[in-house]
């Protein structure tokens, strides 16, 4: 999975995070490497969505927390990509 949008929303599902913790995150915990212009203009979507808001300033990072509608979304895309999982695994025959 590669789409920005869907890792870094998983990323804020753990806690709060500026964006380079998220880059960090998102690299160990689905080793995709998001760039900054990747990074901040898919925050700036997921912002625009309601899906995120920033929480302030903290030592000139600025932090983003998930909002409800944005933990809906990525229940909904994750129960999306299981059901994507488990066909592909059938169809492979690995169910």
């Amino acid at each position: 999975m590669t789409d920005p949008a869907i890792l870094i929303l998983a990323s804020l599902a753990e806690r709060d995070k500026h964006g380079y913790a998220m880059m960090e995150d998102i690299a160990c915990f689905s080793g995709v490497t998001l760039g900054p212009g990747t990074l901040y203009g898919a925050i700036s979507r997921l912002e625009e969505r309601g899906w995120i808001r920033p929480t302030g300033v903290a030592d000139r990072r600025r932090p983003y927390t998930l909002t409800a509608a944005g933990r809906r979304h990525l229940a909904k895309e994750l129960e999306s990509l299981g059901r994507f999982v488990s066909t592909g695994r059938e169809r492979l025959g690995l169910a």
